[in-house]
């Protein structure tokens, strides 16, 4: 715990050398830390889409325990995760536990490098008990994964797993079975949504599946929406990564809105159709949930 706690500090001191090398996390201003770490990542020439904002959101409540969610510039999301009798409480912690996630992915052992893509073929070839040849082959699952990762060759395992977090939501989304009929390619797939954004147009399109799956399954996504939600509060209540389980519970949330809404269904199903010829499902965060892909 005493070596974890110094490469923190060393970490921190390297970005933000006006801090105090012998801070402790709970004497820290984490708020403001976190928010310089980001902006002098930014500075250092790490480019952001959304600019080096930090996010916070607060879950709506009446009374403690209070909640809140912080999305850092580059996607990942987190929460406090102690009972926090205040919302100020509740952003000090979830900025605590974005802070101690966001130093550690600086560690070198964080970083895709050939020795850990070369590791994560051996392991992969073993489970999925191909051979060497299936790695240079993309239309193989493994040779897929490789793709993958050799494509993002020099990112940090937060990076990887914010661009990840589409493929986990289509896999999700059941857009699999489209994808087959379309017979479109692994490396299609990759290739296209590897480029695409996490925006309101692909959060519609998710929800507009679940609303037309609603009306052949009533209740379908009601129960689905307490899945998210269990698995949601379980990620956050163990300080891990959030963004997956998140935007499941606000494409969900959407799809609960727009079922009583106003709107043409048919213009909008037929928009879906044009822009989503590409839509498929692959969860590549882990080489076990590509190989259905």
């Amino acid at each position: 715990m005493d070596n974890d706690l110094k490469s923190l500090q060393d970490i921190v001191s390297s970005l933000l050398p006006n801090k105090n090398p012998a801070f402790t996390f709970k004497d820290l201003n984490v708020v403001e830390t976190l928010q310089e770490f980001w902006e002098k990542k930014s500075n250092l020439g790490t480019a952001f889409k959304n600019g080096s904002l930090v996010i916070y959101e607060s879950v709506p409540s009446s009374a403690a325990p209070y909640v809140c969610y912080v999305t850092l510039p580059g996607g990942s999301c987190f929460g406090s995760f102690q009972h926090c009798l205040t919302k100020a409480d509740a952003r000090r912690d979830a900025a605590r536990v974005a802070l101690v996630n966001s130093v550690f992915n600086e560690q070198p052992s964080r970083l895709i490098t050939v020795e850990f893509i070369r590791n994560s073929m051996d392991e992969a070839i073993v489970a999925a008990c191909g051979s060497t040849n299936d790695v240079l082959n993309p239309s193989t699952s493994i040779g897929a994964y490789y793709q993958m990762l050799e494509a993002n060759r020099g990112k940090t395992m937060l990076e990887f797993q914010e661009l990840m977090t589409i493929f986990q939501l289509l896999h999700w989304n059941g857009s699999f079975k489209i994808l087959r009929e379309r017979k479109c390619s692994r490396q299609d797939v990759i290739s296209y949504y590897s480029n695409q954004p996490l925006d309101d147009c692909l959060r519609s399109q998710m929800a507009l599946d679940w609303i037309l799956r609603e009306k052949t399954t009533p209740g379908m996504i009601s129960q689905e929406l307490q899945f998210a939600l269990r698995d949601l509060e379980r990620a956050r209540e163990t300080g891990h990564e959030l963004r997956f389980h998140k935007e499941r519970k606000e494409i969900l949330m959407l799809a609960v809105s727009q079922i009583g809404s106003k709107c043409n269904s048919v213009q909008i199903c037929e928009k879906t159709i044009c822009d989503t010829n590409l839509l498929g499902l692959c969860n590549l965060t882990q080489f076990g949930q590509i190989r259905n892909l």
